[in-house]
C-alpha cells in the first residue's frame, strides 16, 4: 500500500511515542527523526530502528526536502512559532503542531478536522484541549454553554520540561479552544501536576454553565457519542463520570490511560496528544493518496 512520508521534529518522549505509532500506520511511514542534540536518546532509538536520524534540526529538512510531506512538530511553542512554522510554510509542507503555539488552525479530529484538510498548518491545541474540547462541544450541541471550566490532573512524572516551560501557553491555548471549538462564551483552564505514587492517569473534570434549562439525558447521549468516537483512535479514553447537573452546573469527568507504546500507561495526557496527531496525519494522508488515485 502506498504511504505518505512524515518527519518528526523533536525526539523527546512525545516524539518517540509518536514514532512508534507512525510505524504501525497503514498510510504513514517515517522519513526521519530530527533533533538538535547529537546525544539524544530519541535519535539513537530511531537509528536502531533503521530510521534516518539527524541532529541538524530544521536544516536537515531544508537539505532533504523529499524526506517528508507531513511534518510533526513536537518541540516547543517558541521554536514552532519563530523558526519551524515559517520554514515549513515556505517549503510547502503540512505541519501538524503538537506545541501550544497555535500558529495554525486549531483542530481536534472529532470536532473540526475535516474542515482543516486544506490547511497547511494545524495545531493540536494541547493534550487537555484534545481531551476536553470535544466534550464541551458535545454539551454545546444540546444547550448553549455560557461558561466552561476544565481542571486537568496529570502525573507529575508525565509533565516533562517542555510541558512545564509552556504551561502559560498551555492554559491560554486550551481555554481559547473551549471557546472557539467547544462553543463556550467564556472559559477557564487549570492544570495540576500530581506527584502521587503510584502515578495516576490523566483525569479531566469539565464544568459547564448552560444558558438555559437542559435535559441532562440528552447531554449524556451527546457526550457518550463523542466519547465513543474518540475511543476509536484513543482506546484508553474513558468517561469516568457521566454528566450530572447540580445547581445549574453540568459536570462530567473523562480519564485517559496511555497505550504504552513508549510512554508509561499513566501518561495518558501525552498519549492523547500523540494519538490525536497520528489520527490527523492519517486523515491528511488518506486525502492525499485518494487525490493521487493511489488508494
Amino acid at each position: 500500500m502506498a504511504k505518505i512520508k512524515v518527519v518528526i521534529l523533536g525526539p523527546g518522549n512525545i516524539g518517540t511515542d509518536l514514532m512508534y505509532k507512525v510505524m504501525r500506520s497503514n498510510v504513514l511511514e517515517m522519513g526521519a527523526m530530527i533533533g538538535i542534540d547529537p546525544e539524544s536518546a530519541g535519535l539513537k532509538r530511531a537509528e536502531k530502528l533503521g530510521i534516518p536520524a539527524s541532529a541538524e534540526g530544521i536544516d536537515y529538512l531544508k537539505n532533504n526536502p523529499d524526506c517528508a510531506e507531513i511534518v510533526f512538530d513536537a518541540t516547543t511553542a517558541k521554536a514552532h512559532a519563530k523558526v519551524h512554522a515559517p520554514v515549513l510554510a515556505e517549503m510547502g509542507k503540512i505541519a501538524i503542531d503538537l506545541t501550544p503555539a497555535a500558529v495554525g488552525k486549531i483542530a481536534t479530529p472529532m470536532v473540526n478536522m475535516k474542515d482543516c484538510l486544506n490547511e497547511n498548518n494545524v495545531n493540536l491545541i494541547t493534550c487537555g484541549g484534545q481531551a476536553t474540547t470535544p466534550i464541551v462541544h458535545a454539551i454545546n450541541q444540546v444547550v448553549d454553554v455560557e461558561y466552561a471550566e476544565v481542571v486537568s490532573t496529570v502525573a507529575s512524572k508525565s509533565a516533562g520540561p517542555g510541558t512545564r516551560a509552556n504551561i502559560d501557553e498551555y492554559c491560554s491555548t486550551t481555554s481559547k479552544a473551549l471557546r472557539d471549538l467547544g462553543g463556550a462564551d467564556r472559559s477557564k483552564v487549570f492544570t495540576i501536576f500530581n506527584p502521587a505514587v503510584p502515578e495516576i492517569p490523566m483525569r479531566n473534570t469539565v464544568f459547564c454553565i448552560p444558558k438555559e434549562d437542559v435535559d441532562i439525558e440528552e447531554v449524556k447521549k451527546s457526550v457518550k457519542k463523542m466519547v465513543k468516537g474518540i475511543q476509536e483512535y484513543v482506546p484508553g479514553y474513558e468517561l469516568t463520570m457521566e454528566p450530572i447537573i447540580n445547581n445549574s452546573v453540568i459536570t462530567t469527568t473523562v480519564s485517559v490511560h496511555g497505550a504504552g507504546d513508549f510512554l508509561p500507561s499513566y501518561a495518558g495526557n501525552l498519549d492523547m496528544e500523540t494519538s490525536s496527531a497520528l489520527k490527523m496525519a492519517e486523515m491528511f494522508a488518506d486525502k492525499m493518496l485518494r487525490e493521487r488515485g493511489e488508494i
